[in-house]
Formats: structure tokens, sequence, C-alpha cells
């Protein structure tokens, strides 16, 4: 049953991603003057760019090579380049049927309507590698965010604590061991108390990540208090018992649907994923059973992947709630997306007595591309009354 649900969710995407690619090939070619030799290669080179990203996944699960790396890389820059192409060619359509009804374009572009189209075209094109390449420096420079919250718990004589937070890391092919070393040695520099990852430290499949040897850049993630994980969807997608075995094998503690005291001064809840049911077949624990097993005189510190509903926590007397995800749409204009389905899609909020924070990750899922937002590594100054 479950694999005809993937099989019908997966045609479902093909159709979509195909559609969309056809319809950006349509105006491509119009665009382009007949006989031309651009337009007689132009073809071969699109589709040959779309069909990168399936190609390269596939062949990853076949056979994982340096071949099956430069699919998945270029496919995923295709993706966001697919994007932007899709919103301007939707664009110039909407202005061409305003001016069909209402005519407003200059007698510059209707003189010698081709000529502009086959210059229009480049300029887009150029616009949009411009875009995609200064999204993927972005993706190269996390930023840390600081953020000073009170408590007004008492945690058996513990003042002050010093959490670093990351989401969405997402190790794998795309962010690889190079890219995570630095995103270690930032986290290290900021001296963390306790480290808390929320989500998503694994890309779904696991292969590239062992080919790396990626384990051992995750066991340079350290803090006294320790270093602790939840689940987030994509190691349900991968496989969560392989995740978690492989996770808690190079130095995290990963919680799942339980509750640990931490230094005898506050509790750490870890949720399991939202999407548990759907590749487990298994429910997760209901949240006010989970947040029942901790004692609420102290100090309760809540993190639960997607961000659903965080009305219910503090409903539930929870002190901060710590969540990812969202990546806040990771590429414009899908932020507006994932802000009308979230309360919080990105960033700190206070909820009741409840502080809460979504962080839109540190890494990338897709295209290593961001647009709109920066990647980010969270550090919270946590102050018990």
């Amino acid at each position: 049953m479950r694999q005809m649900a993937f099989l019908i969710f997966f045609s479902i995407v093909l159709l979509i991603y195909g559609s969309i690619n056809y319809y950006i090939y349509i105006r491509g070619m119009q665009a382009l003057p007949s006989g031309s030799m651009i337009r007689s290669i132009f073809p071969y080179v699109f589709w040959l760019l779309v069909a990168t990203f399936v190609a390269g996944r596939v062949l990853e699960k076949v056979y994982l090579s340096q071949v099956s790396d430069a699919l998945v890389w270029t496919g995923s820059f295709w993706l966001a380049g697919m994007l932007y192409f899709f919103l301007a060619v939707f664009f110039l359509d909407i202005l061409r049927l305003i001016n069909h009804l209402v005519p407003f374009f200059p007698a510059f572009v209707t003189r010698d309507y081709a000529q502009f189209k086959m210059w229009l075209s480049g300029g887009v094109s150029l616009g949009v590698v411009i875009l995609v390449i200064a999204g993927h420096i972005n993706t190269l420079h996390p930023v840390v965010r600081k953020l000073d919250i009170h408590i007004a718990k008492e945690a058996n004589g513990m003042k002050e604590l010093n959490a670093v937070v990351m989401s969405d890391i997402h190790l794998g092919t795309i962010i690889n061991n190079g890219h995570f070393e630095k995103i270690v040695k930032k986290v290290q520099a900021l001296n963390p108390d306790i480290i808390l990852l929320a989500g998503d430290v694994l890309d779904e499949d696991l292969e590239p990540v062992l080919r790396q040897n990626i384990g051992e850049t995750l066991r340079g993630l350290s803090a006294p208090l320790g270093v602790y994980a939840i689940m987030g969807n994509h190691e349900y997608i991968g496989g969560a018992d392989p995740a978690y075995k492989y996770l808690t094998d190079h130095g995290l503690q990963v919680i799942r649907d339980s509750v640990i005291k931490v230094k005898d001064s506050f509790y750490l809840v870890g949720r399991e994923d939202r999407d548990k049911p759907r590749f487990s077949g298994k429910e997760r624990l209901p949240l006010d059973k989970l947040i029942g097993m901790a004692d609420k005189k102290y100090p309760v510190i809540l993190m639960d992947h997607q961000p659903y509903y965080p009305e219910q926590a503090s409903e539930l007397g929870v002190d901060l709630q710590l969540s990812g995800h969202t990546h806040h749409g990771q590429l414009w204009p899908l932020n507006f997306a994932t802000s009308a389905i979230f309360t919080i899609s990105r960033g700190y909020k206070k909820i009741g007595n409840m502080h809460t924070y979504v962080s839109n990750g540190v890494g990338t899922w897709g295209p290593p591309v961001r647009i709109g937002n920066r990647p980010e590594i969270v550090q919270i100054n946590i102050r018990f009354e």
C-alpha cells in the first residue's frame, strides 16, 4: 500500500516537473530565431539539463560515483534555474496578455518583435544565471544569529545556558564533508554549553555520507552538556533506523519521543517527526503524554522538527520550542508559501509564556542555492530565574 502511495506521489511530482519544463521550453523555442544555430542545439541542451537531477538520484541508488555526483549537482542547480525561468516566462506572458487587451508596448518593442524577443531571452538567461550563482555563494557563508531569552524558572542553580542550535544540515552529496567542516568550526568557536540539532541532519540517502566518512566530522561537534538531535522527515525518507544508528555511532544523542533531564537542571524533550506514521506505519506519542514525562517546575525545552501548531506546546507548559524544516522557502518567493502554512516560518516569536525559534536551516535541500534568506547557526543565551 505504501509503495503504491509512493508511486502515485512520484508520478505526480514528475508530471508537474515535466509540465513546468515543457512550458519554459516552448517559450524558449519561440524566442529564438528560426534557422539559428542556438535554436538547433537548444532542445538537446535543455532536456539534458532537465534530466540530470532525476538521472543522478536514480544512479546514486545503483552506482554512487563521481558521475552520479556531477549529475546531482548539475540537476540541483537546474532546479533553482527552473524556478526563476518559470517566474520570468509567466510574468512576461501576463504582460503579453495585458498588452493584447490594452496595447501599451512601446514602439521599439513592436517594431522588430522577433529581434526584441531574442535579446530579451538572452537578458533573462543571464539574469537567472547571475541570481543562481549569487544564491549559491550565499549558501557557503552561514551567519550566526544571537538571541537572549529569559525562562522564569529555577534550574537547580544553573543561571545561564549557551545553547547552539542548528537544523536542516542535509548532509550528503550537496552538503558535503568540506562544507560541513567549516560549519563545525563555526559552531565550536561559539563555545557552546550544549548543541541542539533540530532534525534533518542527514539528506535522505546514507550512502554519500558513508562514502565521505562525514561521521568523523560529526564527532567534531562537542559541548560539556552534550550534543543532542531529533529525527526529521528526511531521516525517515532515507530510513529512520539506519539514520539513528549512524548518528548515535558518531557522537550524537538522538532523542526519539523521550525526555532527558540534563545536569539535573532542565528537561530536553525530543519529539519524533510528524511524518513518522507515513514512512513507518507507527504513530508518534501524543504531545501531552510526551510533555507529561517532564517535571514542569524545571525549564522544559522541546525539539520538534516541523513547527506545526506551536500553540499546543505553549498550552502544555513548554518554555522553549526549537524547530526547523521550513527553510523559510529557501528560494524567494517560496517563503510566502511557508509563511502561509506555518505560524512561524522563521525566527523568534513568543507564544503565551513559551519562547519559540524556527530556524531556516544551515544547509539546503535540492538546489545548493538560497535567495531571500541566509543559512544560519543560532546561538541562544538562556537566562534562568
